[in-house]
């Protein structure tokens, strides 16, 4: 193949249509021509801001194809050059055609042109003319602004970064490890005051200018960034550190709908939350930072990054609530933080932000794509929902995406009773204290309800004015507060309020929500919901008797890593289970870091989430692209997975992979770890052709033919996950040899109990910089079907092991789970996981039963509290034999509503949609015979009324005789049939009906089957 035919190839990653895009010319014509995968969904378009992408490749990406420019894609290594002529011609160009997109459809204003990783703008948009963009010559996608919040020492030894010969020595020690390295924040802004960012000097202690009087940073060789003046902000506060701060708001209103919504921010890249600047002092944070204020005692060594000589580049896109408690951003303002920070030329992206779970065309997730591919790393946080399972977030395999586990520190505190019972806890309490132990919902203040009161909420002034407690029952007092509803910290200030002396915080069965260490206004140690019942029969038993002594003390020496509990986890949600996420897992739980004074007055801080993770690995990245500048991100991220070692979690192999993904990140071992397993854009084209419908399908086609593997499960990243093993499945693997030695690997594989690996070959002998392909077989044999199993696959020379891990699933059948049919028929494949008979059965089609209905604006946007007037119920009956239960709303009478859709039995919620809009989809399996309350909620009506229609199908187990299953009589292990379905006379409207599927234990929920009738 032609170079220039793979670059061709390229430039229609994303194409919903690849016709009329002006890189695609110089592809094959079945490229060009051949249809786009359409919309799963037609999803009517509201009045709102959105965020389009054009077809053209970003700056980062362009290679030239166009007559006329030349090509902007830096060389490999390289950055790009914002001034130079063919950056700025090709950047105009795209901004032009952004303009003539707008102007064709009736707009003009733009929020923000993204021209350098991602090619399109954000715009406020009518729904109509959203609708028209999506059809216009050269626009891609067209996406409805989201809204993304914050995912919220000792941690540098814990990692072996100070070790005798470790990465930071490899590195010349703390004067050097990060030298040259840029990470860009993107979050909530920072504190530039904090000695954590203080200006680099030279040997006499001045600050380093270059002769001209400027900063030394502004002649950085490719660095663009600058120091963006504003609210109590300007470009003096920049430093040799602190080389570029700029913010970005104009997806939450411009500088004036800040001061309007959130009057108490900086309009500038100053935080106030303290979200952004403890996570970049966590990442590349000066060393030996000494620590002021109650944190003190955690570290009288004071506290570092990981990159300590790393400079730091900040990109504010979070704006805080008023307390501090979260911070969130606009879309629109996060691609445009993403794109500015690559063409300023930063190294590594932390991203302690939360994000999409199921789709991997986000134009977040399509940002990092072409960041990775201009040689970024970026480093996410997995979410902090856990323990619940598929929870994680970030799903692209171009960006790595970060656990949160424990470290060896920790502030502990026991709970002494009057009965001698012990309990322990976190804790930062400094004084001990003893006294009377009293229950919160038994010390209520008149007219607050006890089950309220028990969770401790403060005055809304905090200034010891009526909270939930009742201060002549609380002086003096230890409180039992329970966790849930309000800020932990809020519960300790209500009980200072009323006068008690110590709180108790207890986590409420059944949940299991870990205990943080937080800075309290009294004395608190947090128990775990284990405690709660002993705890609450003491104080029950002993009345007013009941006492209780608290007691603080730090604990260096404590078993470590565990997953923290609130870390999100696997399975992931999208890709079908054959993608593993999360990648590896870091220090995550109380994270002693900078913060900003702005809210709490401190300086220094104690934080815990995933987002306290994430810039542990940003960090290591910066110091291993330092160590080995040739590194792709991926060969990085490679790195820290095969040389990751185990959490002590006491769970089976798979459930530890699902929290912890390759493991613990080892950075001195990554950064020799052997072997890489390395990937670029086309493979993440490929990727995206078999996990989503992003890509057309004359592109996806042209990829397979020129060799790239579209299965998920064969992507080459450092993990093997298959969602669906029917029986057996060979996947393929590409390794190379970044040793400085020629090296012979064998491989082993541990675990997978129930399910084979034959690793072919059985050798790998490579010298340096050579690759090597393999391949793993994985058959079922006694695993039970629909459970995962987990394992690991090791290649060793005697001197590297490089371990990846791996979780299948075998199933008895893989089958879709919906498809969308048209009167003419339909045809898909299915795979068998056994050997014998098999048949598949039609049920329904139904036709949906449609309920008309209207509700008005809810101003709470609470459906706790709506009024009557914005909420409409109908009540479906559901029969006995119910398979399957949907209930949809397809849009609504005005273009800028938002409704959502809750279904009920009895009192218990038990299926909602809350998607942006008034199209909403909620789903009931073998639903429970009775009645259901399907709650229509008018969160946001933009006009005086918003009529809909509610639709919902009822599907049982019989044949309705309208439609036609066609299936292999036969299963063979790991073989494939073809599924043909037929229709016959359908009168116009939306049907549903579903394919059932027999022959062998363990068959997959029956394959859903829609069918619209115009």
């Amino acid at each position: 193949m032609n170079r220039r035919w793979f670059a061709a190839l390229a430039a229609v990653p994303l194409a919903l249509s690849v016709a009329g895009t002006g890189a695609a010319d110089a592809a094959p014509a079945a490229v060009a021509t051949a249809p786009a995968a359409a919309p799963a969904v037609d999803r009517p378009d509201t009045d709102g801001v959105y965020v389009v992408q054009m077809a053209d490749l970003p700056v980062v990406a362009y290679d030239g194809s166009t007559p006329g420019y030349a090509a902007t894609k830096p060389a490999k290594g390289k950055k790009i050059d914002v001034t130079s002529a063919a950056v700025t011609r090709w950047a105009d160009n795209l901004k032009s055609k952004h303009g003539n997109a707008l102007r064709s459809v009736g707009a003009t204003s733009r929020l923000y042109d993204y021209a350098y990783t991602y090619n399109g703008f954000a715009a406020r948009l009518t729904g109509a003319q959203a609708k028209a963009l999506r059809s216009t010559a050269g626009v891609l996608a067209v996406s409805k602004q989201q809204t993304y919040t914050i995912d919220t020492s000792t941690t540098p030894g814990f990692l072996g970064l100070t070790d005798k010969g470790g990465l930071w020595e490899q590195l010349g020690g703390t004067k050097g490890a990060g030298e040259g390295i840029v990470i860009g924040d993107i979050d909530s802004g920072i504190w530039p005051e904090s000695l954590s960012f203080s200006d680099r000097v030279d040997a006499k202690g001045v600050p380093t200018r270059a002769a001209t009087g400027k900063l030394a940073f502004q002649q950085l060789p490719g660095w663009n960034a600058k120091c963006q003046n504003g609210e109590q902000w300007n470009n003096s506060l920049c430093n040799q550190k602190l080389i570029g701060a700029q913010y970005f708001n104009a997806g939450q209103g411009g500088n004036a709908g800040i001061d309007r919504d959130r009057p108490w921010e900086f309009n500038s890249a100053r935080d106030y939350n303290s979200h952004g600047t403890h996570t970049a002092s966590t990442a590349g944070g000066n060393f030996g930072v000494p620590v002021t204020g109650k944190t003190a005692p955690l570290a009288p060594n004071g506290i570092s990054g990981m990159a300590p000589r790393a400079r730091i580049s900040v990109y504010k896109a979070l704006w805080s609530t008023e307390s501090g408690d979260t911070a969130s951003g606009a879309g629109s303002d996060i691609v445009a933080a993403i794109d500015q920070a690559v063409a300023d030329g930063v190294d590594v992206i932390n991203f302690s932000i939360s994000g999409t779970s199921t789709n991997f065309a986000d134009p977040t997730e399509i940002a990092f794509l072409f960041a990775a591919d201009a040689g970024v790393f970026v480093s996410a946080s997995a979410g902090n929902s856990g323990p619940t399972p598929s929870t994680v977030a970030h799903p692209s395999p171009w960006i790595t995406t970060v656990a949160a586990g424990t470290h060896p520190r920790a502030s502990l505190g026991d709970v002494t009773l009057g009965n001698g019972t012990v309990m322990t806890g976190a804790s930062t309490a400094t004084t001990d204290v003893s006294g009377s132990l009293v229950r919160a919902r038994d010390v209520a203040r008149a007219g607050v309800d006890p089950a309220t009161a028990a969770r401790c909420h403060s005055s809304d002034t905090g200034t010891g004015g009526s909270n939930d407690l009742d201060p002549a029952k609380v002086a003096g007092k230890i409180v039992v507060c329970e966790r849930g509803d309000n800020a932990r910290v809020d519960k300790s200030l209500a009980v200072q309020q009323a006068g008690g002396i110590g709180m108790v915080l207890v986590n409420v069965p059944p949940a299991v929500g870990g205990t943080l260490a937080d800075f309290h206004s009294v004395p608190t140690v947090h128990l775990e919901s284990n405690h709660y019942a002993a705890l609450d029969a003491y104080v029950v038993g002993a009345g007013a008797s009941a006492r209780a002594s608290i007691h603080g003390y730090v604990d260096t020496k404590q078993p470590a890593p565990f997953t923290a509990s609130f870390s999100s986890r696997g399975p992931m949600l999208a890709g079908s289970g054959d993608v593993l996420k999360p990648d590896v897992i870091a220090p995550g739980q109380d994270i002693l870091a900078a913060v900003s004074p702005s809210t709490g007055g401190d300086s220094f801080n104690l934080e815990s989430g995933t987002s306290m993770s994430a810039p542990h690995v940003a960090g290591v990245a910066a110091l291993l692209k330092q160590r080995h500048p040739s590194w792709s991100p991926m060969a990085i991220k490679s790195a820290l997975m095969t040389s990751a070692y185990d959490v002590l979690d006491d769970v089976t192999t798979a459930t530890k992979i699902f929290r912890q993904g390759a493991g613990h990140i080892r950075p001195n071992s990554a950064a020799d770890p052997g072997l890489v397993y390395d990937n670029g854009f086309n493979d993440w084209v490929a990727f995206l052709c078999g996990s989503s419908n992003a890509v057309g399908a004359a592109t996806c086609n042209a990829l397979r033919n020129a060799g790239f593997k579209t299965d998920p499960s064969d992507f080459n990243v450092a993990s093997i996950a298959i969602g669906d093993l029917a029986g057996t499945q060979t996947v393929t693997r590409t390794v190379t040899n970044v040793g400085s030695a020629s090296a012979t690997y064998t491989p082993s594989v541990s675990g997978l109990n129930g399910v084979t690996a034959q690793v072919l070959p059985a050798q790998l002998a490579l010298a340096p910089g050579a690759k090597g392909t393999f391949t793993v077989k994985l058959t079922r044999t006694t695993a039970p079907i629909g459970s995962y199993t987990g394992g690991f696959l090791t290649w060793s020379d005697g001197t590297h092991s490089v371990r990846s891990p791996l979780v299948v699933k075998p199933v008895a059948l893989a089958a879709p789970a919906e498809v969308a049919a048209t009167t003419a028929g339909k045809s898909y494949e299915v795979t068998f996981g056994y050997d014998g008979p098999f048949t598949a059965s039609p049920r329904g089609l139904v036709k949906a039963t449609e309920t008309p209905g209207s509700v008005v604006d809810d101003p709470t946007d609470d459906i706790d509290t709506a009024p009557a007037s914005s909420l409409a119920t109908t009540t479906v009956t559901v029969p006995a034999g119910t398979t399957y239960a949907r209930f949809a709303l397809f849009g609504s009478s005005g273009a800028g509503d938002d409704l959502d859709l809750y279904v009920y039995r009895g009192t218990t919620l038990v299926a909602l949609s809350g998607n942006g809009g008034a199209v909403e989809e909620a789903n009931l399996v073998d639903p429970a015979p009775g009645d259901y309350r399907v709650v229509v909620h008018g969160f946001a009506v933009t006009g005086a009324t918003a009529s809909f229609t509610l639709n919902h199908w009822l599907l049982g187990s019989t044949d309705a005789g309208n439609m036609e299953v066609t299936a292999p009589p036969q299963a063979t292990t790991g073989g494939k049939g073809t599924i043909a379905l037929g229709f016959g006379t359908l009168a116009p409207g939306k049907w549903l009906g579903s394919v059932a599927y027999a022959g062998s234990a363990g068959m997959p929920s029956p394959t859903v089957v829609r069918v619209d009738v115009p």
